[in-house]
């Protein structure tokens, strides 16, 4: 018969051994929660019950977590969310619209509105939850989870990744992260992380524009900045305002396109290059990194920074905004869903922004400060100068 855990007495930790107060409680404590009577107890006891049972769903949601995002990405692939989108339908309705049997349909339903992503309508009727609502209003998060595909593919090992596996699907689909030689990079191999980044950029680039005013600057250099989502819309925003975005060449031919279907070809540019290798173009008073650090590994992301700073006049401005670890509320978010995306990746890791202004200082950037943002789940701003 297994041996229970008890409760560790604090006489266990003997302060002649110079243990600091806090760990021999924290010690007490682990004893005492890993303890079944007094987990039995703690469930009985009317103070300690609803703590004991939000600790329970706490722990399941962790152990249920994957079936719920894979719930998600079925709504997503068949599009249930956008067949809702004009209205309540029945279940019948939906079947055939999902092209589901009746009873698959309903249990992808009833699983739907328990994350809140539809709501019942009636007896036999579902329309839009909240979560799916909002959802409908940011296609960047639709476009996410389906590329989550291959993250769920690679996470099907966590352990192997944890070890070193490099052979991983997102780093195929990231090109610029598994190779140094990044100008041979060819268009085909471009297409789908541009469009990706373009899409769910949008649910960012006002958050960054309403925290960081650019309303006195001249002319904006976004590196790393794919087929110009965020010089769009800061060019938008300020008519003042002229814009070039630094990339790969066969990204950059991207964003040339892309100004020039939306009209923008006077007022920006693209130029094709290596960050790495090549000199950032000169003439900006404002360089933004838009969620480009956390994709490199210390030395290359510190390399960025110097590039950025040597591009910009003594007075000029760098943006750095993406999100970060260590964010007050969204902890999860930082650690643990970037920290195993970026090494699946094979590529950087989350910084806190602690982090980031040392960086920013050692590349030769002073008065570096966070400005408030709108959703720092999302994104976080630094703006420092040179």
């Amino acid at each position: 018969m297994p041996v229970q855990p008890q409760p560790l007495d604090l006489q266990d930790l003997p302060v002649r051994a110079n243990v600091p107060l806090r760990t021999r409680l924290l010690a007490w404590r682990d004893g005492l929660l890993a303890n079944p009577a007094f987990q039995r107890w703690a469930t009985r006891f009317p103070l300690t019950r609803p703590i004991t049972r939000r600790r329970a769903r706490e722990l399941f949601d962790l152990a249920a977590g994957f079936v719920y995002s894979q719930v998600l990405f079925a709504c997503v692939e068949l599009k249930l969310l956008e067949i809702l989108a004009p209205g309540p339908r029945s279940c019948a309705a939906l079947a055939a619209d999902l092209g589901l049997p009746l009873e698959g349909a309903r249990r992808l339903l009833f699983a739907a509105e328990s994350l809140r992503l539809v709501q019942r309508r009636g007896e036999d009727s579902f329309g839009l939850g909240e979560l799916g609502a909002a959802m409908l209003g940011n296609p960047g998060i639709a476009a996410m989870v389906a590329h989550h595909q291959r993250l769920y593919a690679d996470l099907a090992d966590p352990v192997a990744l944890l070890r070193g596996r490099r052979d991983t699907h997102l780093a195929g689909f990231w090109a610029y992260a598994g190779t140094k030689d990044r100008e041979s990079i060819s268009a085909g191999d471009v297409g789908a992380y541009s469009e990706l980044m373009a899409i769910s950029q949008a649910m960012i680039a006002d958050d960054v524009l309403d925290a960081c005013s650019l309303g006195s600057c001249r002319h904006l250099l976004d590196v790393g900045g794919g087929q110009g989502a965020f010089v769009t819309a800061a060019l938008r925003r300020w008519p003042q305002l002229q814009a070039t975005v630094f990339d790969l060449p066969a990204v950059a031919n991207r964003a040339t396109a892309c100004f020039a279907e939306q009209g923008l070809s006077s007022r920006a540019s693209a130029v094709g290059g290596d960050m790495f290798a090549d000199r950032l173009p000169a003439g900006a008073d404002v360089v933004s990194l838009t969620r480009v650090l956390h994709d490199h590994d210390d030395g290359p992301a510190l390399e960025i920074l110097r590039a950025a700073h040597r591009a910009l006049a003594p007075g000029g401005r760098l943006l750095i905004a993406e999100p970060m670890s260590c964010t007050p509320g969204a902890e999860p978010m930082g650690e643990a869903y970037f920290g195993f995306y970026l090494m699946a990746m094979g590529s950087g890791r989350p910084r806190s922004f602690e982090e980031l202004r040392g960086f920013a200082e050692r590349a030769g950037f002073r008065r570096c400060r966070e400005l408030p943002a709108n959703r720092p789940l999302l994104v976080r701003v630094l703006v420092a100068e040179a």
